[in-house]
């Protein structure tokens, strides 16, 4: 069964950088990518990015296209999510998962999540 943990996340000023982790373990060659998502209060549940696990082609929401970075280390099981030039508005609980059919649908695996708390 896949297991996942995410990591990384805290409270930074508007503008500063956080990364964001996520160790998996239990990954088979039927995982098709893993993406990140979040949650802001009384929001739902938002598609951040998403990397094919494969060859690492990454996805993004246009929200965070040019700020965020997606990347995974395919020795460690582990996916990363670098965050800069953060905003206000990017404040939420940051989850991984990973999905088997696509980088924005098909995520049976959740980790419990992150906060991201970007506050001056």
């Amino acid at each position: 069964e896949v297991q996942l943990v995410e990591s990384g996340g805290g409270l930074v000023q508007p503008g500063g950088s956080l990364r964001l982790s996520c160790a998996a373990s239990g990954i088979t060659f039927s995982n098709y990518a893993m993406g990140w998502f979040r949650q802001a209060p009384g929001k739902e549940r938002a598609f951040v990015a998403a990397i094919r696990w494969i060859d690492g082609s990454p996805d993004y929401a246009d929200s965070v296209k040019g700020r965020f970075t997606i990347s995974r280390d395919s020795s460690k099981n582990t996916l990363y999510l670098q965050m800069n030039s953060l905003k206000p508005e990017d404040t939420a609980v940051y989850y991984c998962a990973t999905s088997r059919s696509a980088l924005r649908t098909g995520y049976v695996y959740w980790g419990p999540g992150t906060q991201v708390t970007v506050s001056s």
